[in-house]
C-alpha cells in the first residue's frame, strides 16, 4: 500500500551497505572468493558497479576483514577509488558488517534508504534494481524474492532412514535476493531491538520489530556466487547480456 508521507528518492538518497567480510568457505579458495575474476573483474566490483550505475544511489558502503582490508587498499586501490567505495571494518557475523556499515551512514542527511546488498551478487540488473527502491520509497522496507520455481518436500521424522516425505504448498514462497531496501530509521531501529538472536537476513530484522516487508519479483539470473562452478554461469550469463546489447544497438556492431 503507497504511504503518502514517504516521497520517491532523489539522486543520492540511497545508500548501499555491501558486506563483504565472510570467509566464502564454500567456495574453496584460499583468498576471499570476491577477489575471484569475473569477465575480468573481480567479483565485488562487478556487485558494486550495478548499484553504482544508478544515480538513485549515493554512497557505498563496503565492510571487510582486517586482512581483506588490505588487499582492497593496495592490490584494488584504483577499482576502490573509481566507484567511490567507503571500506570500513567488517564484523564476525554478517549482522554485525551490516550494523558497521549502517552506522557510518544514519547521520548523512542525504541518506534516506539503506540498500542491503550481497558482494557476491553481481549480476542484479537495472531494471530490478529500479523496481525495488520504487516499492521500498512507498512502503519502508522491499526487498527482491524469486518465486521458487521448483517442487518442494518437507522430510518428516527425525531418523532419515525411515522419513517420509510431504509437498509443501509453493504458491506464496519465495526465495530471498538482495538487495533488500530499507529506510534508515527502520533499519536503525531493527538493529537497536537485534538481541543477537539468529537472523537469516535482515527483512527478518524489520519483520521482527512487527514492520510488513514488502516482496518484489525479482530475475532468476540475479545469482549469488558461493561455488566456483557459479562464476561459469555468471560469465555465460554476462556473455549472453553483452551479446543482447551488441544486437540491439548497431554502433556496438563490429
Amino acid at each position: 500500500m503507497h504511504d503518502p508521507s514517504h516521497q520517491p528518492p532523489t539522486i543520492g538518497a540511497i545508500a548501499v551497505v555491501m558486506p563483504a567480510a565472510g570467509s566464502g568457505q564454500r567456495f574453496g579458495s584460499a583468498q576471499n572468493k570476491l577477489f575471484a575474476m569475473l569477465a575480468g573483474k573481480p567479483l565485488w566490483y562487478r556487485s558494486a558497479a550495478a548499484l553504482r550505475a544508478q544515480t538513485l544511489v549515493g554512497r557505498i558502503v563496503m565492510p571487510v576483514s582486517a586482512a581483506d582490508r588490505v588487499v582492497f587498499q593496495n592490490q584494488f586501490a584504483g577499482l576502490v577509488a573509481e566507484l567511490g567505495i567507503e571500506l570500513v571494518g567488517g564484523g564476525d557475523e554478517r549482522s554485525d558488517s551490516v550494523r558497521a556499515g549502517m552506522m557510518v551512514l544514519v547521520d548523512d542527511p542525504q541518506v534516506r534508504w539503506i540498500a542491503v546488498h550481497d558482494a557476491a551478487r553481481p549480476l542484479v540488473t537495472d531494471s530490478d534494481l529500479t523496481a525495488v527502491f520504487d516499492v521500498a520509497a512507498q512502503t519502508g522496507a522491499a526487498i527482491l524474492g524469486m518465486p521458487v520455481p521448483g517442487t518442494i518436500k518437507r522430510a518428516v521424522g527425525e531418523n532419515e532412514a525411515t522419513a517420509r516425505t510431504q509437498t509443501v504448498d509453493r504458491r506464496d514462497l519465495y526465495v530471498a535476493l538482495t538487495p533488500q531496501v530499507f529506510s534508515t530509521g527502520l533499519l536503525k531501529q531493527a538493529y537497536q531491538k537485534h538481541n543477537g538472536r539468529p537472523a537469516t537476513d535482515d527483512a527478518e530484522l524489520v519483520e521482527r520489530i512487527g514492520h510488513a516487508v514488502a516482496i518484489v519479483p525479482g530475475r532468476s539470473d540475479n545469482l549469488k556466487i558461493t561455488y566456483p562452478e557459479d562464476l561459469l554461469v555468471a560469465e555465460a550469463i554476462l556473455a549472453g547480456r553483452t551479446k543482447i546489447t551488441a544486437d540491439n544497438d548497431p554502433s556496438e556492431r563490429t
